[in-house]
C-alpha cells in the first residue's frame, strides 16, 4: 500500500509498532526495510527522508488486522 505525504511520522511507526505482524518499508530500489526494527526505522527515516513530511511511501504489512490499523491511520487524519 502506498502512504502519501505522511507529515505525522511519529504517529505512524506508533501505529506501525502496535502490528502484530511484519510490516516492511520498500524502498525505491524494491529493498525491503523491517519497520518493526527501531533501527530500520531510525535509518529510514535519517537516509530516505530530509524533511518531516515524506512525499511517498510504500508499505507492506502481511497480517490483515495491521493493514487495517494502518488504513484507518490514513484515513484518520493522521497523515
Amino acid at each position: 500500500m502506498k502512504l502519501m505525504n505522511v507529515k505525522n511520522v511519529e504517529g505512524l511507526f506508533q501505529v506501525i509498532d502496535s502490528c502484530k505482524g511484519r510490516v516492511e518499508l520498500v524502498t525505491g530500489e524494491g529493498d525491503r526495510l523491517n519497520l518493526k526494527s527501531k533501527l530500520s526505522q531510525y535509518v529510514s527515516l535519517t537516509k530516505l527522508f530530509n524533511d518531516t513530511t515524506i512525499p511517498e511511501l510504500e508499505l507492506v504489512a502481511y497480517d490483515p488486522e495491521d493493514t487495517r490499523k494502518l488504513i484507518d491511520f490514513m484515513t484518520g487524519g493522521n497523515t
